[in-house]
């Protein structure tokens, strides 16, 4: 299983903690100290489409109007951190977020 994220992301924090806890085996890969490679990218924006993107954060709302009309992949490539955390892959699916679905589906 490997976790997508940012080493200072509450919520990839909480993700990681709960996930050890459950004895699951995690590796955490901190997107800003070993970036994304172009594929992982294409990856990302197929699972997922304008949803990997957080719009809502700070990142996001600091693009020029031109970036915010951009593709999603785009917008990764240009800022990696606008990319909503965590992102989860574990036995060959992608889970987005640390919300109740991901949690029932990876704690069970």
């Amino acid at each position: 299983m490997i976790l997508y994220g940012i080493s200072t992301c509450d919520t990839c924090k909480k993700a990681l903690k709960a996930l050890e806890a459950a004895g699951q085996s995690v590796t955490f890969r901190d997107i800003r100290k070993d970036p994304l490679t172009e594929a992982e990218i294409d990856t990302l924006v197929t699972e997922f489409g304008d949803r990997i993107i957080n719009k809502s954060s700070t990142t996001y709302r600091g693009f020029s109007d031109f970036l915010k009309a951009s593709e999603a992949d785009a917008q990764i490539r240009s800022q990696p951190t606008v990319m909503k955390r965590p992102v989860i892959h574990a036995d060959g699916t992608w889970y987005l977020g640390w919300d109740q679905a991901t949690t029932d589906a990876l704690l069970r």
